[in-house]
Protein backbone atom coordinates (compact mmCIF):
# COMPACT_ATOMS: atom_id res chain seq x y z
CA UNK A 1 0.00 0.00 0.00
CA UNK A 2 1.60 3.62 -1.25
CA UNK A 3 2.09 6.61 1.78
CA UNK A 4 -0.82 7.90 -0.04
CA UNK A 5 -3.66 5.30 0.51
CA UNK A 6 -2.50 5.08 4.28
CA UNK A 7 -2.59 8.92 4.24
CA UNK A 8 -5.68 9.22 3.15
CA UNK A 9 -7.60 5.87 2.74
CA UNK A 10 -10.72 7.92 3.78
CA UNK A 11 -10.85 9.28 0.15
CA UNK A 12 -11.67 5.88 -1.37
CA UNK A 13 -15.00 5.43 0.50
CA UNK A 14 -16.02 9.45 0.10
CA UNK A 15 -15.32 8.48 -3.78
CA UNK A 16 -17.76 5.60 -3.40
CA UNK A 17 -20.28 7.59 -1.50
CA UNK A 18 -20.27 10.31 -4.05
CA UNK A 19 -20.89 7.97 -6.38
CA UNK A 20 -23.58 6.74 -4.79
CA UNK A 21 -25.26 9.91 -4.28
CA UNK A 22 -24.59 11.23 -7.70
CA UNK A 23 -26.21 7.87 -9.15
CA UNK A 24 -29.36 9.31 -7.94
CA UNK A 25 -29.58 12.95 -9.08
CA UNK A 26 -33.16 14.06 -10.81
CA UNK A 27 -32.21 14.35 -14.10
CA UNK A 28 -35.99 16.41 -14.54
CA UNK A 29 -35.08 18.77 -11.64
CA UNK A 30 -31.50 19.36 -13.09
CA UNK A 31 -32.26 23.41 -12.76
CA UNK A 32 -34.00 23.22 -9.42
CA UNK A 33 -32.15 25.35 -6.58
CA UNK A 34 -33.32 25.83 -2.92
CA UNK A 35 -32.73 29.52 -2.84
CA UNK A 36 -31.69 32.40 -5.74
CA UNK A 37 -28.39 32.34 -3.84
CA UNK A 38 -27.95 28.68 -4.51
CA UNK A 39 -26.77 26.76 -7.22
CA UNK A 40 -28.63 24.46 -8.90
CA UNK A 41 -28.83 20.36 -8.52
CA UNK A 42 -27.23 20.65 -11.83
CA UNK A 43 -24.19 22.25 -10.85
CA UNK A 44 -23.90 21.43 -7.47
CA UNK A 45 -23.72 17.55 -9.35
CA UNK A 46 -21.11 18.92 -11.78
CA UNK A 47 -19.23 20.32 -9.94
CA UNK A 48 -18.82 16.65 -7.41
CA UNK A 49 -18.21 15.00 -10.69
CA UNK A 50 -15.33 17.17 -11.23
CA UNK A 51 -13.68 17.19 -7.46
CA UNK A 52 -11.53 14.16 -8.20
CA UNK A 53 -9.88 15.95 -10.93
CA UNK A 54 -8.66 18.35 -8.39
CA UNK A 55 -6.45 15.48 -6.74
CA UNK A 56 -4.71 14.26 -9.83
CA UNK A 57 -3.83 18.53 -10.14
CA UNK A 58 -2.75 18.60 -6.67
CA UNK A 59 -0.20 15.54 -6.88
CA UNK A 60 0.94 15.92 -10.89
CA UNK A 61 1.26 19.74 -10.60
CA UNK A 62 2.66 22.39 -8.03
CA UNK A 63 -0.18 25.34 -8.91
CA UNK A 64 -3.09 25.86 -10.85
CA UNK A 65 -4.01 28.92 -12.34
CA UNK A 66 -8.18 29.28 -13.08
CA UNK A 67 -7.94 31.85 -14.88
CA UNK A 68 -4.60 32.48 -16.36
CA UNK A 69 -3.34 35.77 -17.32
CA UNK A 70 -3.31 35.79 -21.33
CA UNK A 71 -5.36 32.11 -21.26
CA UNK A 72 -8.49 30.82 -21.04
CA UNK A 73 -9.93 30.59 -17.54
CA UNK A 74 -11.49 27.72 -16.11
CA UNK A 75 -14.74 26.44 -18.02
CA UNK A 76 -17.25 23.43 -16.41
CA UNK A 77 -18.10 20.68 -18.33
CA UNK A 78 -21.75 20.76 -20.14
CA UNK A 79 -23.36 17.96 -18.86
CA UNK A 80 -26.90 17.32 -20.17
CA UNK A 81 -27.67 13.41 -18.35
CA UNK A 82 -26.93 11.09 -15.92
CA UNK A 83 -24.80 8.79 -17.88
CA UNK A 84 -22.27 11.84 -18.64
CA UNK A 85 -22.06 12.83 -15.47
CA UNK A 86 -21.29 9.58 -14.09
CA UNK A 87 -18.82 9.03 -16.62
CA UNK A 88 -17.47 12.22 -16.06
CA UNK A 89 -16.83 11.65 -12.57
CA UNK A 90 -15.89 7.71 -13.13
CA UNK A 91 -13.05 9.21 -15.87
CA UNK A 92 -11.90 12.06 -12.82
CA UNK A 93 -11.68 8.77 -9.97
CA UNK A 94 -10.10 6.73 -11.90
CA UNK A 95 -7.48 9.33 -12.16
CA UNK A 96 -7.17 10.65 -9.04
CA UNK A 97 -6.54 6.94 -8.21
CA UNK A 98 -3.54 6.67 -10.36
CA UNK A 99 -1.93 9.45 -9.57
CA UNK A 100 -2.34 8.80 -6.24
CA UNK A 101 -0.91 5.16 -6.62
CA UNK A 102 2.26 7.18 -7.10
CA UNK A 103 2.95 9.79 -4.58
CA UNK A 104 6.13 9.44 -2.43
CA UNK A 105 6.24 10.72 1.29
CA UNK A 106 8.69 13.31 0.38
CA UNK A 107 5.64 14.20 -2.00
CA UNK A 108 3.13 15.15 1.30
CA UNK A 109 4.52 18.22 2.32
CA UNK A 110 5.47 19.96 -1.07
CA UNK A 111 3.65 23.28 -1.29
CA UNK A 112 0.91 23.37 -4.25
CA UNK A 113 -0.06 27.22 -5.05
CA UNK A 114 -4.03 27.97 -6.21
CA UNK A 115 -4.11 31.07 -8.42
CA UNK A 116 -6.32 32.92 -10.03
CA UNK A 117 -4.79 35.67 -13.08
CA UNK A 118 -1.78 35.29 -11.59
CA UNK A 119 -2.52 36.06 -8.22
CA UNK A 120 -1.94 33.74 -5.52
CA UNK A 121 -4.95 32.84 -3.66
CA UNK A 122 -3.17 30.19 -1.16
CA UNK A 123 0.07 27.77 -0.92
CA UNK A 124 0.02 25.11 1.40
CA UNK A 125 1.29 21.21 1.53
CA UNK A 126 -0.02 19.08 -0.90
CA UNK A 127 -1.21 17.01 1.84
CA UNK A 128 -3.52 20.01 2.96
CA UNK A 129 -4.93 20.34 -0.02
CA UNK A 130 -5.86 16.72 -0.83
CA UNK A 131 -7.73 16.90 2.74
CA UNK A 132 -9.04 20.70 2.36
CA UNK A 133 -9.86 21.34 -0.65
CA UNK A 134 -10.59 17.57 -2.31
CA UNK A 135 -12.10 15.63 0.58
CA UNK A 136 -13.55 17.55 2.78
CA UNK A 137 -14.55 19.89 -0.27
CA UNK A 138 -16.31 16.62 -1.65
CA UNK A 139 -18.04 16.09 1.75
CA UNK A 140 -19.19 19.61 1.82
CA UNK A 141 -20.91 19.92 -2.04
CA UNK A 142 -22.38 16.19 -1.83
CA UNK A 143 -24.23 16.92 1.23
CA UNK A 144 -25.40 20.24 0.05
CA UNK A 145 -26.96 17.83 -2.77
CA UNK A 146 -28.66 15.10 -0.45
CA UNK A 147 -30.54 18.26 1.14
CA UNK A 148 -31.55 18.91 -2.44
CA UNK A 149 -32.84 15.62 -2.63
CA UNK A 150 -34.86 15.70 0.44
CA UNK A 151 -36.10 19.11 -0.49
CA UNK A 152 -37.07 16.86 -3.52
CA UNK A 153 -38.24 13.63 -2.63
CA UNK A 154 -35.43 11.98 -3.90
CA UNK A 155 -34.28 9.27 -1.53
CA UNK A 156 -31.24 9.94 0.71
CA UNK A 157 -28.41 7.20 0.10
CA UNK A 158 -26.91 6.04 3.34
CA UNK A 159 -23.43 7.23 3.78
CA UNK A 160 -22.08 6.98 7.08
CA UNK A 161 -24.88 4.93 8.32
CA UNK A 162 -28.77 4.50 7.72
CA UNK A 163 -30.58 7.48 6.01
CA UNK A 164 -33.93 8.24 6.82
CA UNK A 165 -34.55 5.94 3.65
CA UNK A 166 -31.95 3.54 3.74
CA UNK A 167 -31.72 2.02 6.47
CA UNK A 168 -28.72 -0.15 5.89
CA UNK A 169 -25.39 1.15 4.12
Amino acid sequence: MGISQIAFCDFEMELANTRKTLERVPVDKWDWKLHEKSNTIGWVATHLAEIPKWATTTWTTDELDINPPGGEGYKPPSISNLEELLALFDKHAAEAKEAMATVQEEDLEKPWTLKNAGESLFTMSKSMVMRMFVINHLVHHRAILTVYFRMNDVPVPALYGPSGDEQTF
